[in-house]
């Protein structure tokens, strides 16, 4: 008995020292009128807390001015409701550059806003606001600076990253320079993030890397139309953790990511066991999105129980050549996709068109990626466009109603799946398929005219069965086949009644389909 009280007093003792470090930055000098630069006296702070064991830096209500913020082990930013740090949008603060990743490249860069270097137990928390005061980067970056004379800030850069910038970095080599991430923890564990407002982030928002063990609970994030400030991009972390989020950006909502190429490969750190729920997104290139920078591996992942208003795609995973890498194993349910004003599903291995190489690390590869209970409204159904030498493998989709004004279009693909779908296109086929093999549609359900076209529209495309699919209204063909490597195509047990023609064969194997009662 007598260890279980020392145990209680011990933990309780633990408690209160915790506590009584909660350090308030007005006391260190800085103000709260946005008066003065508050860096150095919230460096002033964090470096007591820190010397203390850990402790909680506290803004009370009131707007602070401040350069970038560099968190070390059990440190909490306690950010009060009605408090905002704005960002200085003077580039010298956020010198010397540190150590940094840049679009999935290992760079030397600008500080990022709020920065943690192998630290631990770090948490940003609170109901105030961090405003990354981001226009002037932003306009910079844009600046096409190629026969303009070498910022300081440029030289700097080159002097850092010579053996990075050429390789790894084209492109961004004519433009003005790299802007840096609001929040970048590096090599980091136990990392949260929770209940914050972000807005006009300079460059990524929030954006781990190589980090373990991270949540981001209850965070809104707003940046008006501007390159590439996405929201949230965990980078080869794993265990990551996403809820309760609220984003407005003006690039991708949430990406996952795991390097570039060979800076990618060179790290080889996948992005794994995330999972990702109960989050709305709004303006954004896209709602969840994989890659393009996924060369370390993203393996995996869950996404449900969110809804994308007003994005341009849904749920996008996309790649290129060079890349390497794999994402596979990924479970997607429970979406609903309004006003998607491009396609609500893709899986793009051409995300930079490219031409056929020998099949090596440079190769990427999809595989095992399923996707239900899904409603959608919008442009496209979905998109999916593997590579010659490395096809997209075994992806199912079920339980889905896509109402967009054209269908699913699946070019170089195996192992592909339709359960219980119901596709109505305004114009065009609901499935059309190029270069597929092993495809299954089961259940498949329309009420589409499909404007003279035919429902599915295949073109070499090998051992697929087609079986139970209901059209609800009039048209002329169901199947329309063409391409001479078509091949073992089985129609069974098909509601086929308001259908003129069954099957149109053009320029295929006669004996290529088969239509059974």
């Amino acid at each position: 008995m007598r260890s279980l009280y020392l145990l209680l007093f011990c933990t309780l003792f633990s408690f209160v020292a915790q506590a009584q470090l909660a350090l308030n930055v007005l006391d260190f000098g800085a103000k709260n009128d946005s008066s003065a630069l508050a860096t150095t006296a919230i460096k002033e702070a964090i470096a007591k807390a820190s010397q203390a064991g850990g402790g909680t830096i506290y803004f009370p209500p009131g707007t602070y001015l401040t350069g970038p913020i560099h968190l070390k082990s059990n440190i909490t930013l306690f950010i009060e409701a009605g408090a905002e740090l704005c960002f200085s949008d003077n580039f010298d603060h956020y010198l010397p550059m540190v150590p940094s990743r840049w679009e999935g490249t290992m760079v030397t860069n600008f500080s990022p806003f709020i920065y943690a270097y192998e630290a631990e137990n770090i948490r940003i928390t609170g109901r105030g606001t961090l405003n990354g005061n981001g226009k002037k980067w932003w306009a910079y970056s844009e600046v096409h600076v190629k026969n303009s004379p070498e910022s300081k800030w440029q030289k700097e850069f080159h002097k850092l990253n010579k053996n990075v910038l050429h390789p790894d970095l084209p492109g961004w080599v004519e433009r003005g320079f790299l802007r840096p991430p609001f929040i970048q923890p590096m090599y980091c564990k136990n990392v949260r993030i929770d209940g914050i407002t972000i807005k006009n982030s300079p460059f990524w928002t929030v954006n781990p890397e190589f980090c373990d063990n991270v949540t981001i609970d209850g965070v809104t994030i707003n940046n008006p139309p501007s390159p590439n400030t996405d929201g949230i991009n965990p980078e080869s972390c794993s265990n990551v953790h996403i809820s309760n989020c609220h984003i407005s950006v003006g690039d991708d909502c949430i990406t996952i990511k795991s390097g570039k190429d060979r800076s990618g490969r060179k790290e080889a750190r996948p992005a794994e066991n995330y999972t990702i729920t109960n989050c709305t997104m709004l303006s954004g290139h896209g709602g969840v999105v994989i890659g393009s920078e996924m060369s370390g591996d993203v393996k995996k992942i869950v996404i449900s129980n969110c809804i994308f208003d007003g994005t341009d795609r849904g749920i996008r995973i996309k790649t290129a050549r060079g890349r390497g890498g794999v994402v596979e194993d990924i479970q997607v349910s429970n979406i609903v996709m309004k006003n998607i004003k491009q396609q609500a599903i893709v899986l793009d291995m051409q995300y930079a068109k490219t031409d056929r190489e020998p099949v090596s690390e440079r190769t990427p590869r999809f595989s095992n990626i399923h996707l239900s209970n899904i409603t959608a409204q919008g442009e496209q159904a979905g998109y999916l466009n593997g590579l010659e030498e490395m096809p997209i493998e075994n992806v199912s989709f079920s339980n889905m109603v896509m109402e967009t004004k054209t269908g699913f279009d699946i070019r170089a693909s195996k192992g592909i799946v339709f359960s219980n779908v119901s596709v109505n296109p305004s114009s065009g086929p609901a499935i059309a398929a190029t270069n597929v093999s092993g495809l299954q549609i089961n259940g498949l359900r329309t009420a589409a005219g499909f404007s003279g076209s035919a429902t599915l529209k295949f073109n070499n495309v090998k051992r697929a069965f087609i079986a139970n699919c209901l059209i609800m209204e009039p048209i002329k063909t169901f199947l329309e086949a063409s391409g001479n490597e078509t091949e073992a195509l089985l129609l069974k047990a098909n509601d086929l009644r308001l259908v003129q023609n069954p099957l149109y064969i053009s320029d295929a194997p006669e004996n290529a389909v088969t239509l059974e009662k």
